[in-house]
Formats: structure tokens, C-alpha cells, sequence
């Protein structure tokens, strides 16, 4: 959907996505070149990446996947987890990603919060942020993605930014 009155040019949706998230890795240098690394082997293509908050020296990084590459992506990170002596790999095939287009976003606080309220609005839970310097994306529940979309598109128009 392209945004006519507003800073932000595009919201889109792509739900042909699947998460994947190594839970309870030693946080140790090398670590993500070794994941990332072993997925590279295995010509498994990277979206979103996100590591999660260190806590008594462990981590738990998320990833997303196009699906068609999720089984391929979960046995290499399970090979993986093996080898780092992490606690467990969990995968979602039912989420989607939904991105707001812009220029400037990372430096714009407000077209954030509009983004976030908006799915706050109708119940859609956030699982993954991930942002650039031109666009905010959001991994969210695929049942919701549809309806998300449509919301947060008309937040914006009302916003006129």
C-alpha cells in the first residue's frame, strides 16, 4: 500500500516467513559467525536477525527464514545448538512481517510509536523489531497480519505525518 499524505511511503506485508529462535547460547565471541556461517554452507537465506538480552552470560537469538527454507534452516540450527551446548531450537511457520517504509524512521520516535499503537489497538502481540534508517518491520501472529496491516495503514492516514 503506498501512503499519499504521509512521510511514510509503503506498508507492507510478507507472510511466506518463518521464525526460528536458538534459546540459552553461551554468549561468547564467534557464536553468531558459527550459526551464520553454518546457514551461509547450507545457502539458507537471512531476513530478520535479532539477539535477545544477555543474562548470566547466555543469549537467544531469532531469525527469520522464507518457509520454503525453514526445515533446512531448523536442522542446521539444531546441528548447531548441539555443538554450542544450546538449550533448544523453536520454530514458527505461522508468523508474517509487517514493515512501514519511510525515510528518516530511525530517527522519527513518533512514526514508531504510531506503529506500535496501532497494533496495540487491535491485540497484535510484537515477537521481533527490527529497524533501518527507511523502515520499521515487525514479526507478528499471520492470522492477525491482514487486519494489522489495514489498521496500521489507517492510523498513518489519520496521522496525516
Amino acid at each position: 500500500m503506498n501512503m499519499k499524505r504521509s512521510s511514510i511511503q509503503s506498508i507492507f506485508l510478507d507472510d511466506d516467513i518463518a521464525k526460528i529462535s536458538i534459546l540459552e547460547l553461551p554468549d561468547k565471541p564467534g557464536i553468531a559467525f558459527k550459526l551464520f556461517s553454518l546457514l551461509t554452507a547450507e545457502d539458507v537465506k537471512i531476513d530478520m536477525i535479532v539477539q535477545n538480552v544477555n543474562r548470566q552470560n547466555i543469549n537467544d537469538i531469532s531469525f527469520t527464514v522464507r518457509q520454503e527454507q525453514m526445515e533446512q534452516a531448523v536442522q542446521t540450527a539444531q546441528k548447531f545448538a548441539f555443538e554450542v551446548n544450546a538449550q533448544k531450537v523453536i520454530y514458527d511457520k505461522s508468523v508474517a512481517k509487517l514493515s512501514v517504509v519511510g525515510s528518516g524512521l530511525v530517527a522519527s520516535t513518533e512514526m514508531a510509536a504510531i506503529f506500535f499503537e496501532a497494533l496495540s489497538e487491535i491485540g497484535v502481540n510484537i515477537q521481533m523489531i527490527s529497524t533501518s534508517e527507511v523502515m520499521i518491520s515487525c514479526i507478528i501472529d499471520k492470522e492477525q497480519s491482514k487486519e494489522a496491516m489495514k489498521h496500521v495503514y489507517k492510523k498513518f492516514e489519520d496521522a496525516r505525518l
